[in-house]
């Protein structure tokens, strides 16, 4: 009789806690805590709590299953451990370099996705003309059938996008239920006295207020915000999922992403979820497309854009933008600005560490654009004060999406508006100082002016693209583009 063999200790990052990181559910584990981590960056404050809760609730779970191996380094606590050990490639290549420079330690292919690099990398290479998101989505729902009548898409149509535009109602918050919300433990008031210390010891610096943790940091959390979402808010996510409300931040979002980039769910049975939801009648095509399209289409795109880009990507800057971020923007100093979609946008970071992916676009990511930011330094400033901000995460966000850096590799034009666009999707404008439909003037929108701004100091590189010759064309006929430009030349750094 043969015994099969022992299996290896498992070293799990931060970001990879959930049961599908492991090969076995008694598979011996390593869980490592390095202070170094939160030397090398300012996070904010709530998201190093995230972070350090979800570690510490995964060693509290497994018992004596896990080593946790408190330490300054990642190779300080290597140098404490016994015997084989392996670990699931990591999700950045900084770590990716260190796991493969380890002696005797074996790196196993990435999990966490729906989308395996390899199948990525095949179909790009049959790609003509760029690798279109939209081509990368319907190919993996046909390669995985999911939301597939046979072989074609369910409802008839591969994309909802139309009836997921639609503005927000005229209410201050929708009429669905609230959220799953996390509740504190005696582990998080551990964190809490620890994130102190080390900030007065000068061991730690951080960014943002702290609050009370909000993000699902176990399995069992995660999967219980899973159900809360499927079963209430899933019906009403697509139709809004693009609007803004000053008092409502949730809307009908997941707010999954931070346990999903912790590794607490696997984005499979997420779609699976929303798939059954579909198919049992409890929530409409529209919404349910939506839902997966963010999962299997643009979460798998972004990751596979990170590892399908060399290095240098992060460093790309077509637009030639080179403005350091303002200290009001950096410090997410929202008393200090007026517009009001800015600033309450910039507060809710400062106050959560999380808004939805309009706010991020069309808010943050516009008006970092129509200002000329430094692409790289934007990208470190959405990892460090986001949750759910990873690198692989940002980078492909911001330099491609948010700031068309790239050159326009991920997106066909920069994704720039004026006011106009945040009058009809929000209820800012409403209660804002500033008119958006005037700019110039001591009531001009901010977002207006900045944006006919943005396309003067851009026209030349803009001009070849065909997508922005109407902007364009637009702009060589404003009566006023002289006074305009000096105006928003005039406003600099400062907060507007």
């Amino acid at each position: 009789m043969t015994t099969a063999p022992a299996l290896r200790r498992r070293w799990l990052f931060a970001d990879q806690l959930g049961p599908h990181f492991l090969d076995h559910p008694d598979q011996p584990v390593l869980l490592v805590e390095s202070r170094a981590v939160f030397r090398r960056r300012r996070f904010h404050r709530q998201k190093a709590h995230l972070v350090l809760s979800a570690l510490r609730h995964r060693a509290a779970e497994l018992g004596d299953q896990a080593v946790l191996v408190r330490a300054d380094t990642y190779a300080e606590a290597l140098a404490q451990v016994d015997g084989p050990l392996d670990v699931c490639s990591p999700t950045s290549r900084g770590a990716l370099d260190f796991v493969e420079r380890q002696p005797g330690l074996e790196v196993l292919p990435h999990r966490g996705f729906v989308t395996a690099r390899a199948d990525f990398e095949r179909w790009a290479g049959h790609q003509q003309g760029g690798l279109l998101m939209e081509n990368f989505y319907r190919t993996a729902r046909r390669v995985h059938d999911v939301l597939m009548d046979g072989d074609r898409p369910s409802g008839g149509r591969w994309n909802f996008d139309h009836e997921n535009r639609e503005p927000p109602p005229r209410t201050p918050t929708l009429d669905v239920p609230e959220p799953w919300l996390a509740q504190e433990d005696e582990i998080d008031a551990q964190v809490r006295r620890d994130l102190d210390r080390w900030e007065a010891d000068g061991d730690a610096r951080f960014v943002g207020v702290d609050g009370p943790r909000r993000f699902a940091v176990t399995r069992a959390e995660a999967v219980a915000a899973l159900d809360r979402f499927i079963d209430h808010r899933l019906p009403t996510f697509g139709r809004y999922e693009d609007a803004m409300l000053a008092a409502d931040p949730w809307l009908s979002h997941s707010m999954l992403s931070a346990a999903m980039n912790l590794g607490l769910l696997d984005p499979r049975e997420a779609v699976e979820r929303a798939e059954d939801a579909y198919r049992s009648g409890r929530a409409p095509i529209a919404s349910v497309e939506g839902y997966v399209r963010q999962l299997m289409g643009w979460r798998d795109y972004v990751w596979h854009v990170y590892w399908h880009t060399d290095r240098t990507y992060k460093q790309s800057n077509a637009l030639e933008a080179h403005t350091p971020l303002p200290a009001w923007f950096r410090e997410l100093d929202a008393d200090a600005v007026e517009a009001r979609c800015l600033r309450d946008v910039l507060g809710q970071v400062r106050d959560m560490a999380w808004v939805h992916h309009i706010p991020r676009l069309m808010i943050l990511g516009n008006w970092a654009l129509q200002r000329g930011y430094d692409p790289a330094e934007l990208t470190d400033w959405f990892h460090e004060c986001f949750v759910d901000g990873y690198e692989w995460v940002m980078q492909p966000n911001v330099v491609g999406m948010s700031q068309h850096a790239d050159g326009g590799f991920m997106a066909t034009k920069p994704y720039a508006s004026g006011g106009a666009y945040i009058n009809r999707m929000s209820d800012y404008c409403g209660g804002c100082r500033y008119r958006p439909d005037v700019r110039v003037g001591d009531d001009a929108c901010p977002y207006s002016a900045g944006y006919w701004w943005f396309l003067d100091r851009n026209r030349e590189r803009l001009a070849p693209n065909r997508r922005m010759t109407q902007p364009l064309n637009g702009l060589a006929r404003l009566r006023d583009r002289e006074a305009l430009v000096e105006q928003e030349r005039m406003r600099g750094a400062a907060p507007p």
